[in-house]
């Protein structure tokens, strides 16, 4: 059974009882037959005394007891009976509730933990309406569509339904159609399949533009799943809140209104997030009330080295180097243990340290520990899956493929190397040790970044907040465009339309007409332009055609990189990751967007670069804070990538910094800025000779906080100090989204600013470096090279700018 599904119960229970557990893997090391508790792990983690210290603390969460209920009396009984011959009596309350509002014809999301059974919530009624539509006289029956972010998720969510489904024969047909699903399959899935597990991107640019195709299948439609979906924010959560609106149009056009089923990790406001993400009103099922076992939660800051970085600052150890020593320790503990990472190349590098390592103490544990990745073939992800599960494989170094459920069971440790960007994704990840219920470790490693320095030294941030909410804007004049395009190609627009595209829509559609993109005719809206409307735009991508990325050697084709990010990512001279292997540009082409590489193996990483102006477009909202001010509105950014950094894989020593010479290249977005006057720079002692040093150091610190606040990365937002910008006359600092029109983030610090300075302020203050470091007031992406920086003015600007912030 899919552990998706949630925990097994083998006999009606009515009272909250423990999960069973389960045994130690028959393949370990010596000497580890028993599974050690959370605490005697990372007691032995901790050994030492250079070791010791690196724990800045230690968080210990208890287990809890699950609470059944029963099904609702209107789930055919054939569905209950394949879900208790899957093992499962009773559903968790949570799941009941679910469902109950799935059959009411009520929108749904189930924000509870990992292993929380979300998947079994909305199956349950899904399986039970494709049941009843298989007995319809006349058609196909009821239908069902299912959303996942990836590929893989939706394959896996497949096999699930099938062992689930097994009893009720072919009443329930599943399929996949995406990208890889071959051409004379799609006929079939189109023709006959009643539950379709697809992606928003195979659904924009396949599904809805080929509607009439789809009509049977449309007008059947009951439910649609959307799984996974605290994953759909910013500009891409935005395209994909119109890609739903268009599906909602095309479902009235053929007389049905489906019912959405949400999934989620757990998130601020779910019910909120998800009705902006449906254009509906969505009911909130929040309270989990699956069991849990015990989590021994450690933050871990690795040690200063000997080393010094740009201006002499002291450099930590990587928390890739870090994260490689916890995983060699855990393995030869026999702990069967997945470290996450961020990058591609981090997972690779994690598992060759950690093989040479266990190589030196036993080759016969080289074979206990690998890397797990998207890239992989899915026969090879799936054998390393099956590997983790019998305890064949004690180790896997994995990047966030792995997080997004894909069922991993058995695990008693999580190592997480630096902070995956929001805390949603923080207990998705922590959440994969002890899914059987049994106590399990979870281990932050941080990076030598402000963020994670400040989180390791403030653990409330993280135990003590809850969790984000999911930003989107769905009425991002850049987003809503090409939607409508794609809507007027799909059906002629009319005025009753608007209002389900939002209330930008209006304003958007005489820009449309004027480019000739629409006209309109007698009381509606048309496509103009022989090419498909929906090619307009990729939905995870914006900003003019991919550059191609081509082998110099053999002409081949790797992939392609968003014209946005081009400039940074395949310069000329940039190390380019794909599929595990590392290549140099050799030539970035512009004119044509194809970037030449050729296969190599450089010791080093490389960082762009850039120098940025900015200037006020609109100021949209003004706040007092004393005598100085916030803001927040409309602006132009000018960025130019001027040079690139080579970094030391291992250390993260620089090796030396090359020009560049790139255009420069304009973004209009949204910003959030703050003002001082010179009485608040008087009380602040800062002097003309240090302002510029003040602003700056306060501007990076800040960048590298807000994902704290707000579901972003530092590389989704930029920033700009001034000691006098023409716009404001006055020192101003700016933080602004790094997509077209805006992604909602500095919004998100707008609202938050009281919080996320007081925040900012704290981090510099509390780092222990002299005169600024990675960890406080550095950027890995400063176009200026870290100059000038004073952390000690950043601290007295920030402190005397709070002094005036309103409470709320």
């Amino acid at each position: 059974m899919h552990d998706a599904f949630g925990p097994l119960s083998v006999t009606p229970v009515t009272h909250s009882v423990p999960m069973a557990k389960k045994q130690r893997p028959e393949h370990a090391p010596p000497g580890t037959s028993a599974r050690p508790s959370p605490h005697t792990v990372l007691d032995r983690l901790a050994a030492g005394e250079t070791r010791a210290a690196r724990i800045t603390h230690t968080e210990h969460l208890p287990p809890r007891a699950g609470r059944h209920a029963v099904w609702p009396h209107r789930i055919r009984s054939e569905v209950v009976a394949a879900v208790q011959a899957a093992g499962i009596a009773d559903p968790w309350a949570h799941q009941a509730q679910a469902a109950e509002h799935a059959l009411d014809g009520r929108s749904v999301v189930v924000a509870t933990g990992t292993a929380s059974g979300k998947s079994l919530a909305y199956l349950v009624p899904v399986l039970s309406a494709l049941l009843d539509g298989s007995e319809a006289a006349n058609g196909r029956g009821a239908t069902a569509l299912y959303l996942a972010p990836t590929k893989a998720l939706a394959a896996d969510q497949r096999r699930s339904v099938q062992e689930l489904a097994g009893p009720l024969g072919k009443a329930v047909r599943p399929a996949v159609h995406d990208g890889d699903t071959p051409f004379e399959e799609r006929e079939w899935v189109r023709q006959y399949a009643n539950y379709v597990l697809t992606n928003p991107d195979m659904l924009h640019r396949g599904i809805l533009p080929s509607h009439p195709r789809w009509s049977s299948f449309l007008r059947a439609l009951r439910y649609v799943v959307i799984d996974e979906c605290h994953t759909y924010r910013g500009v891409f959560g935005s395209h994909v809140a119109q890609v739903l609106r268009r599906l909602r149009r095309l479902c009235a056009r053929y007389g049905s209104d489906p019912v959405f089923l949400l999934a989620s990790a757990t998130a601020a406001e779910p019910a909120a997030a998800a009705g902006r993400l449906t254009g509906l009103p969505v009911e909130e099922v929040a309270d989990d009330a699956s069991p849990r076992g015990e989590l021994v939660f450690a933050l871990w800051e690795p040690p200063l080295t000997e080393l010094h970085g740009e201006q002499g600052a002291p450099v930590r150890r990587t928390a890739t180097a870090e994260t490689a020593d916890l995983l060699t320790d855990l393995t030869l503990q026999g702990v069967r243990s997945v470290a996450f990472v961020r990058s591609r190349r981090g997972a690779e590098l994690i598992s060759v340290i950690a093989k040479e390592r266990l190589a030196e103490i036993d080759r016969s544990l080289t074979g206990r520990v690998a890397a797990y990745r998207g890239g992989y073939l899915p026969q090879e992800r799936r054998a390393l899956e099956r590997a983790l599960h019998s305890g064949e494989l004690l180790g896997l170094a994995a990047t966030t493929a792995l997080e997004l459920g894909i069922d991993v069971s058995g695990l008693d440790a999580v190592v997480i190397a630096g902070y995956p960007g929001t805390r949603a994704s923080l207990w998705q990840q922590a959440g994969r040790a002890g899914r059987t219920g049994e106590g399990a470790l979870a281990v932050l490693v941080a990076r030598d970044d402000p963020l994670d320095t400040y989180l390791v030294h403030h653990p409330e941030a993280i135990f003590r907040r809850p969790v984000e909410a999911t930003v989107l804007d769905p009425g991002n004049p850049y987003v809503l465009a090409p939607h409508l395009c794609a809507a007027a190609a799909e059906l002629p627009l009319t005025e009753n339309d608007l209002s389900l595209f939002g209330p930008g829509a209006a304003e958007v559609l005489p820009q449309l007409e004027a480019a000739k993109l629409l006209r309109r005719r007698a009381t509606a809206w048309h496509w103009t332009r022989r090419e498909r409307a929906a090619d307009l735009t990729d939905i995870r991508g914006q900003g003019g055609p991919p550059v191609q990325v081509v082998e110099a050697g053999t002409g081949r084709l790797l992939g392609t990189v968003d014209a946005a990010a081009s400039h940074a990512a395949v310069h000329e001279g940039a190390v380019h990751l794909h599929q595990g292997r590392t290549y140099l540009v050799e030539e970035l082409d512009l004119e044509d967007s194809v970037a030449l590489v050729k296969e190599a193996n450089p010791p080093y990483s490389t960082t762009a670069r850039d120098t940025t102006s900015i200037s006020v477009l609109e100021t949209e909202v003004t706040v007092p804070w004393g005598e100085g001010q916030l803001h927040y509105g409309s602006v132009e950014v000018t960025s130019q990538v001027v040079s690139f950094l080579r970094r030391r894989l291992i250390t993260g020593e620089v090796l030396g910094e090359s020009k560049l010479d790139l255009p420069p290249r304009t973004l209009r977005t949204r910003a959030v800025w703050w003002t001082v006057t010179q009485d608040q720079l008087d009380a602040a002692r800062i002097g003309p000779e240090i302002l510029g040093g003040a602003l700056h150091a306060a501007e990076h610190a800040s960048i590298g906080i807000l994902p704290l606040f707000a579901t972003c990365d530092r590389w989704d937002i930029g920033g700009v100090s001034v000691p006098l910008h023409p716009d404001t006359l006055l020192p101003t600092v700016f933080v602004h989204d790094g997509e077209p029109g805006g992604a909602g983030f500095a919004e998100q610090a707008f609202r938050t600013a009281r919080e996320w300075l007081t925040a900012t302020r704290e981090a510099i203050a509390s780092c222990e470096c002299e005169a600024g470091c990675p960890s406080c007031i550095q950027s890995p992406k400063c176009g200026n090279g870290n100059e000038p920086l004073h952390k000690r003015g950043a601290v007295r600007l920030l402190t005397e700018l709070l002094k005036g912030a309103p409470e709320s």
